[in-house]
């Protein structure tokens, strides 16, 4: 067997080596959060856990884009309905651009049932370098974000817009001299996710180009066409076998927002909750068709509320409950199970994942 390049063979190895170090902070902190730590102590963990997983991410960036340059890029097709794509790209980024301080506008041009065969994951994935150099390029303002979709005579064109970028994402010169001036002016991560949207297009067989008007932000632009599906083949997010009224749980406020945003995607109405306590007395009128709580929470915990739930008199003891957890290994999802759950989504969420976690339990409910 061909021995593996010594600089490749490193490279492997200390992004491997680094990521498992990373994994163990996260277990540390873990660790930590299940205790009792004043406000400052919790900032401080919450702090040093973002931090690795935002290491743990930069890696698996660097990581895929090496191995889209080396080995080419693997597209993994699925049917999806196009105005869902628009619909995940606001979820995504809702709470980092308004972190940034930045108003993020995301908007869908074109048949609103249109389907296509894509990669979801490498479309968003397309969307995020080009976002993300968006909302690292500093200030405040605005960042517009387009998907555009029209039939052809081979299938579905797609042109994908941002805009709101600084001038001189794009230039003319090599990917190499391209990546540092990118990372020279907004960061490794910024600057490996936009390489990793561009070679992407490519292997879509697509582009990417800048539009810029003088004294005006930048527009970049990329363009793919896809097979076409029927609509009806296409990714349905309709709950069966009704619309509910859901109740969010976590103490992570970009993480309710999120589940929020999925659950009224799905044409459900929802209230929300920080914490397994609030959770416990919100369940108590009864009046939600399903919760979905978060484990792992100050005061009480999904489980230990689960249970308390569980012990309620009348109808909201038996409340239609799913876990929603970065633990989802089938020893935790077997015990949270075990505790009175009826099903476990992982985090982060994928919308076909929790759709389909909230129709069987719906649909559970109905039959029961």
């Amino acid at each position: 067997m061909a021995s593996m390049p010594l600089p490749e063979f490193f490279f492997d190895r200390v992004t491997a080596d680094i990521r498992q170090e990373m994994e163990g902070v996260l277990a540390l902190v873990d660790r930590l959060t299940n205790r009792r730590l004043g406000p400052e102590a919790q900032a401080c963990v919450d702090g040093i856990a973002e931090a690795a997983k935002g290491v743990r991410r930069l890696l698996d960036s660097a990581a895929d884009l090496k191995t889209v340059a080396v080995d080419g890029l693997t597209l993994r097709p699925e049917p999806l309905r196009l105005r869902d794509l628009a619909d995940e790209v606001q979820a995504r980024w809702q709470a980092k651009a308004a972190a940034a301080a930045f108003t993020l506008l995301v908007s869908y041009d074109g048949d609103p049932e249109a389907a296509a065969m894509g990669d979801r994951a490498r479309l968003l994935q397309t969307f995020d370098g080009l976002i993300a150099e968006a909302l690292g390029s500093g200030g405040r303002g605005a960042v517009e974000a387009g998907l555009k979709v029209a039939a052809t005579a081979s299938g579905v064109s797609l042109e994908g817009r941002v805009r709101g970028a600084p001038d001189g994402g794009w230039g003319a010169e090599d990917g190499d001299a391209r990546l540092r001036a990118i990372e020279a002016r907004l960061g490794l991560k910024v600057a490996v996710g936009a390489m990793l949207g561009r070679r992407i297009v490519e292997a879509m067989g697509g582009e990417v180009r800048r539009e810029t008007t003088p004294g005006a932000s930048e527009t970049l632009v990329f363009r793919v066409e896809l097979p076409a599906v029927a609509p009806r083949e296409g990714v349905s997010h309709d709950i069966a076998p009704r619309p509910a009224h859901v109740l969010v749980v976590d103490d992570n406020a970009t993480n309710r927002m999120v589940a929020q945003s999925l659950v009224e995607m799905f044409d459900c109405t929802c209230e929300a909750a920080e914490d397994g306590a609030e959770a416990v007395e919100a369940a108590r009128s009864g009046r939600f068709d399903l919760i979905l709580m978060d484990i792992r929470m100050p005061r009480m915990d999904g489980v230990a509320a689960t249970r308390a739930i569980r012990a309620l008199p009348g109808r909201a003891a038996t409340t239609p409950i799913i876990a929603l957890t970065a633990n989802a290994d089938p020893d935790e999802a077997e015990a949270y199970l075990a505790a009175g759950m009826n099903g476990v989504v992982e985090k982060p969420m994928k919308p076909e994942h929790l759709l389909e976690a909230l129709k069987r339990a719906l649909r559970e409910a109905e039959t029961a």
